[in-house]
């Protein structure tokens, strides 16, 4: 017995060592590098592989930097490698801090387009695009009553058609969207994107409390994203800026071996529904006692005032000449 012992052991310790390093070359299975951005980022010089800059983008030791605290900036970094992958989740951990206290801005964006590295009034993106958009809006351009807090996250899915109103801060268009106050943070913050196309899902959760769990932004379901498109992220300030710090991303591969038998997706991107319309009203002074008063509303208006003016002075000269008689009367 005592000969089979040391026997028993290091069988035992054998076992134990395979599961273990079976188990984690699956983990690292998972992620898929060809799309994912991790520290040390730098390749040859200034190059990432797999990843094109553009704009004010600028690598550091320990982040990307799209745009610097500074006014009408745009920085973006795209992805060079289409995703063949039918479902999908992106992890992003990143940072928008600057020096404003109360006025700050814009945000950033993330992206799953048919086109890249196409700069535009969209976070720094191209108006319109063919594909989805995660806003990261940080600067409310106060959309009358349906004004929401700031910061700010939404979704878009366009087929090319569609374009982004930074007035009403993409509420005619959005999927879904919640508030997320993820600015000047002092711990880390994250962002996770999910797209399961069996189900033509899209969740969209954050870990912005510090307590290291997912905690769900929305889900949308009727979302149809084809294969082949690029991921990337962009950032934008205009009169007012911040810093806009991506630190990594992560790409996992969720596809099964029995999706990956079913068919693909190759036309546009469609979403089956939106969130309710809302009547536009435009970001101007007195936008919110105005509203929608035109043509003969306006004009009822100035007449009421013309009116009330008039009523007004005639009331005045009344009282001013009753002052008069009165003062005529004691005088003699």
């Amino acid at each position: 017995m005592a000969v089979h012992v040391p026997c028993f052991f290091i069988w035992t310790f054998l076992l134990i060592f395979v599961i273990c390093v079976d188990g984690e070359w699956n983990t690292k299975d998972f992620q898929r590098r060809e799309h994912s951005l991790i520290k040390p980022y730098q390749g040859s010089g200034m190059n990432v592989p797999q990843w094109d800059f553009l704009g004010s983008t600028m690598v550091t030791n320990n982040y990307i930097r799209l745009t610097p605290d500074r006014q009408s900036k745009m920085g973006a970094i795209w992805n060079n490698v289409p995703c063949t992958v039918r479902s999908w989740e992106l992890h992003i951990q990143f940072k928008v801090h600057g020096s404003g206290k109360s006025l700050f801005g814009d945000g950033f964006a993330v992206w799953y387009t048919k086109d890249r590295m196409i700069s535009g009034s969209i976070f720094g993106n191209s108006d319109p695009f063919t594909g989805l958009g995660i806003f990261l809006d940080t600067y409310s351009n106060h959309n009358g009553p349906h004004n929401h807090n700031h910061p700010y996250i939404s979704a878009m899915v366009s087929n090319g058609s569609l374009k982004y109103d930074h007035d009403t801060d993409g509420t005619h268009t959005q999927l879904a969207g919640c508030e997320a106050q993820f600015r000047n943070n002092n711990y880390e913050t994250y962002l996770a994107v999910r797209y399961d196309g069996n189900t033509e899902q899209l969740t969209v959760s954050t870990d912005i409390d510090n307590k290291s769990g997912w905690k769900e932004c929305f889900s949308v379901n009727g979302i149809k994203l084809p294969l082949g498109y690029f991921f990337g992220v962009s950032a934008a300030t205009g009169d007012l800026a911040d810093n806009h710090d991506i630190i990594s991303i992560k790409f996992y591969d969720l596809d099964t071996e029995e999706s990956k038998k079913s068919s693909s997706y190759y036309g546009l991107p469609e979403a089956k529904s939106m969130e309710a319309p809302r009547d536009r009203i435009d970001d101007s002074k007195g936008s919110y006692l105005l509203e929608n008063l035109t043509g003969w509303k306006l004009l009822v208006i100035i007449l009421l005032l013309v009116i009330g003016t008039g009523v007004c002075v005639m009331v005045g000269l009344i009282i001013f000449q009753k002052q008069q008689e009165n003062s005529r009367k004691r005088f003699y």
